[in-house]
């Protein structure tokens, strides 16, 4: 009896322990996030995220990692976020043009012209610290998402692989490839150009095909991209400002520790700073890549460049009574 008596006591102890270790490593076992965009390798995008996952990984001590799904592994951004949003996916980026689809208010960043690259820093300390980032989170939140990070994305330039383009007059009757973005359907139209809708990962070779003969896109992206290959021609239109916005599911988010928490959001921060001076090398290379593909770049003198914002007024006036007044003022406010 004595002996069965400290068996089962040993066999109770051993049961004991497995579980105490069964239960430590479940414990640390290692969050892990996965992340999806539509971005080339090399990309100012692509390359803030990947500075991201280095800080979280670093944070945390691996104890939350980042798997990163570039280059439309996962789909295009819209397909990202919809999984985002159905909690099938962890983390989307998506550009602010094809955000349209979840929220019209993600329009006003979109708009032509609202931005100008010289107010650009007063842009930035709004969206990070100012009444404009809370707003644009209030904007996520109301479609299941959490604002992560404000991905530099540019400012986009016309670009045709058909014609010269060295005066407004030339964008007239060009077939541009659009994101389903409201906003730049419209510009399209107003500029005198027929808008065609084509996700991004399709749009070399509707290039390559002569499906479209144009497209509006930072440089940096399109050298990235090897759109450089088929394109002929450019103009630095800088017809509007773009974000890759990161999003996250709103009740992952909202599952996370404190700790959790805090050191993704210290990460983002730190993450977008350094992408931020990144985008201003990568723009500076992609600048001398299209100049190195003897891709004819005309630069818009003061007159052309105001033709072009009075031609798209009326896409400013349309869109405003569809976005909320607030957002409006906000992004207004930072260009003054």
């Amino acid at each position: 009896m004595r002996n069965l008596f400290l068996r089962g006591l040993c066999l109770a102890a051993a049961s004991f322990i497995l579980a105490g270790f069964t239960y430590e490593a479940y414990a640390a076992k290692p969050l892990t996030l996965r992340l999806g965009h539509p971005m080339a390798p090399g990309n100012n995008v692509t390359v803030g995220y990947e500075k991201f996952k280095e800080l979280v990984e670093q944070k945390s001590g691996k104890k939350i990692r980042i798997q990163i799904f570039g280059n439309c592994q996962l789909g295009s951004d819209r397909v990202t976020t919809e999984a985002a949003q159905a909690g099938t996916l962890d983390m989307s980026s998506s550009s602010t043009p094809n955000l349209a689809s979840f929220s019209r208010a993600y329009m006003a960043i979109d708009l032509p012209y609202v931005t100008d690259p010289k107010n650009q820093e007063k842009l930035y300390k709004a969206l990070d610290e100012g009444e404009l980032g809370k707003a644009l989170d209030k904007v996520a939140e109301g479609i299941g998402l959490k604002t992560i990070m404000f991905s530099e994305y540019g400012y986009r330039n016309f670009v045709s692989a058909k014609k010269p383009l060295n005066d407004v007059a030339d964008l007239m009757n060009l077939k541009i490839r659009t994101t389903d973005s409201p906003v730049e359907v419209a510009v399209a139209t107003e500029l005198g150009m027929n808008p065609a809708p084509v996700a991004w990962g399709e749009t070399y070779t509707a290039l390559q095909q002569g499906t479209v003969d144009a497209e509006g896109n930072t440089f940096s992206l399109l050298n990235d991209a090897k759109h450089t290959e088929v394109l002929k021609y450019a103009m630095d239109s800088q017809h509007n400002y773009s974000m890759h916005i990161l999003l996250m599911n709103k009740k992952r988010w909202d599952g996370l520790s404190p700790e959790q928490q805090q050191i993704i959001t210290e990460a983002a921060r730190e993450a977008l700073v350094w992408q931020r001076k990144e985008s201003v090398k990568l723009e500076e290379k992609a600048w001398q890549a299209f100049r190195d593909k003897g891709i004819q770049i005309h630069m818009l003198s003061p007159k052309q460049r105001e033709e072009l914002k009075q031609k798209t007024e009326a896409v400013r006036q349309k869109f405003a009574r569809e976005i909320p007044a607030e957002l409006l003022s906000l992004i207004a406010n930072t260009q003054k």
